[in-house]
């Protein structure tokens, strides 16, 4: 029966499904002699009740999501506590005596606003790993490297800006993520942390890496994105163990060339991200790279490869995207393992025939609006050295001005914006203010000039202009009551009378000034282009209504500029 007690008390941690508690089950504290597991995740629990520190045989505690505001001090009874997860909570600070926890191995404690870690943190000598991201931390204890057994070190988006040189005792950490604080330069205690496998220092304001980052010979991974480093040492190649180093988003003018010499290769590198820097070459050593299995460059000043990448033959994926490339070399074709190929927004006028060699070749971007992956090429003579090249309708690349193109890390401009929208507001007509009077071969001179087209807010009240304007002339009494041949037609919108164009007796000869009806004009017209003119009438600007019922004729391109809030009626016509 004892056993059976004990199997029950694991297997029933209360999974409490999101929002269904606010406060913990008080049936779960009839396992609390034996239960082991409790899970509490995304409920809306604000307090803890004093019967849960009576679980001595609890093990791991899970409650992140919640909304607890503190960590009570009886947390201290569950001495063999093993895992504490309280992330995503309002919790400000660790209880000093959460050191009783003695047998506490990982801590989750991201997104809170915990402020400082207490002494007796450091006496929980069996943790190994410990989360804290998200935080408000400013600073570590002194005696921080207490916690010598410490493997995963998260601390990622805190307000750090120092690591205490106790930091060194720390000789099993392999997971380092001190990524989004505010170090300016690199600790130097880091060098001394042999073991090291993963270091993550992107979104500093790092503006170089010492030569002493060489001497983590076990790391393999390490992103330096996002800062503003100027230069690398060329001791980075001591980490001949690397096989991903990111070091996009920063200032670099050029990468050392030791990275791939023969006295230290980084011989396991797989990934190399040096995007969005200041590049204007790469070294010819990056040849020596024959493990690189992903490649970026993207935004940089690079105007040529050099012939030595076509040894980085296990290449899969590579993006050299808005740069200043107008060739590339003929030993681009020996990367028969490429995949993914994108060239957008550079200045190459043709591609080397080697890339028939390309056979897994199976996406290949030279526009960024490109609608398929691979486009066909066809097979030219260079004009000057009559050489085969490949080349397509999108080359020669056209290389896009700064003007018309704007990332979205750049800041928006909201004066400039209102300038662009005031310039795009309307669409009308320009007109002559004096009209010349018509010769007697019926020609008639007019200044058509265009603006863009209107934001439907702005249609609107266009829209609600006219009609007042219609309402103002119906009250008035000023409408003028005309006999039409077909019957009249009610617009839903502003209850307008329109007035459709009828067979006529004859057919007047051109010109015939149009008869206005209120805001309609009416007429009978044979010539598709002289039927502009009625807009270069004095009461153009005032129309809302044109009907063109029964006429055969064709409507002319040059009438698409007509404002957008006229109602245009094509009864029988041929439109």
């Amino acid at each position: 029966m004892t056993t059976k007690r004990k199997l029950i008390g694991r297997l029933v941690p209360c999974r409490c499904f999101r929002g269904e508690e606010e406060q913990v089950p008080k049936e779960i504290f009839s396992f609390e002699r034996t239960l082991e597991e409790l899970y509490l995740d995304a409920n809306q629990i604000e307090e803890l009740p004093k019967q849960l520190f009576n679980c001595q045989a609890l093990k791991k505690l899970s409650m992140p999501d919640n909304d607890l505001s503190n960590l009570p001090t009886t947390i201290a009874s569950l001495v063999n506590l093993k895992e504490l997860d309280i992330s995503k909570n309002g919790i400000q600070e660790f209880p000093d005596n959460i050191k009783c926890c003695k047998g506490l191995s990982v801590v989750e404690a991201s997104v809170n606003p915990i402020t400082k870690l207490p002494d007796g943190f450091t006496q929980l000598l069996n943790l190994t790993q410990l989360f804290l991201n998200d935080a408000f931390l400013e600073y570590l204890p002194a005696n921080f490297g207490r916690l010598s057994k410490l493997r995963i070190l998260e601390l990622r988006e805190n307000h750090l800006k120092t690591m205490p040189k106790s930091i060194h005792r720390l000789t099993q950490l392999e997971r380092l993520d001190l990524g989004s604080n505010e170090f300016s330069e690199l600790p130097e205690v880091l060098e001394q942390i042999h073991n090291l496998k993963e270091l993550w220092l992107d979104n500093n304001s790092l503006q170089s890496i010492p030569g002493t980052i060489g001497k983590l010979r076990q790391l393999r991974y390490l992103d330096l994105a996002k800062n503003r480093i100027e230069t690398l040492d060329t001791e980075i190649s001591g980490c001949e163990a690397l096989e991903d180093l990111l070091l996009s988003s920063n200032m670099l003018q050029h990468l050392p060339d030791s990275i791939g010499t023969h006295t230290y290769i980084l011989s396991l590198l797989e990934e190399l991200d040096c995007s969005c820097n200041e590049l204007e070459s790469l070294p010819p050593t990056i040849g020596y790279l024959h493990s690189l299995r992903t490649f970026a460059a993207d935004e940089n000043f690079l105007t040529e490869l050099p012939r030595e990448i076509g040894n980085c033959k296990n290449v899969t994926v590579m993006s050299l995207r808005s740069n200043k490339l107008e060739f590339l070399p003929d030993e681009i074709g020996q990367m028969t393992k490429l995949r993914v190929l994108n060239l957008s927004d550079n200045r190459l006028k043709n591609l080397p025939f080697t890339f028939t060699k390309l056979k897994d070749l199976a996406a290949l971007w030279l526009s960024d609006n490109q609608s398929k992956a691979l486009i066909p090429l066809q097979t030219e003579a260079h004009p000057e050295t009559k050489q085969k090249v490949l080349t397509n309708y999108m080359f020669p690349q056209q290389p896009r001005h700064d003007e018309d193109y704007q990332s979205d890390s750049d800041s928006f401009n909201p004066t400039l914006w209102e300038e662009q929208r005031q310039q795009r507001m309307t669409v009308a007509f320009d007109f002559e203010d004096k009209k010349e009077e018509e010769d007697n071969s019926g020609k008639v001179e007019i200044n058509l000039k265009r603006y863009p087209t209107p934001y439907p807010e702005d249609l609107k009240n266009m829209v609600k202009s006219v009609q007042s304007l219609v309402g103002k002339s119906v009250h008035a009494g000023h409408g003028h009551q005309h006999q039409l041949s077909t019957g009249t037609a009610t617009s839903a919108g502003t209850n307008m009378e329109h007035a459709h164009l009828g067979k006529e007796q004859y057919e007047p000869p051109w010109p015939l000034p149009p008869k206005e009806v209120g805001n309609t004009f009416t007429g009978k017209y044979t010539d598709p282009e002289a039927c502009i003119s009625v807009f270069n009438h004095p009461f153009s600007r005032r129309v809302t209504f044109i009907s063109l019922s029964d006429n055969k004729t064709t409507v002319p391109n040059t009438w698409c500029h007509i404002q957008s809030s006229l109602v245009t009626s094509f009864k029988k016509g041929h439109v």
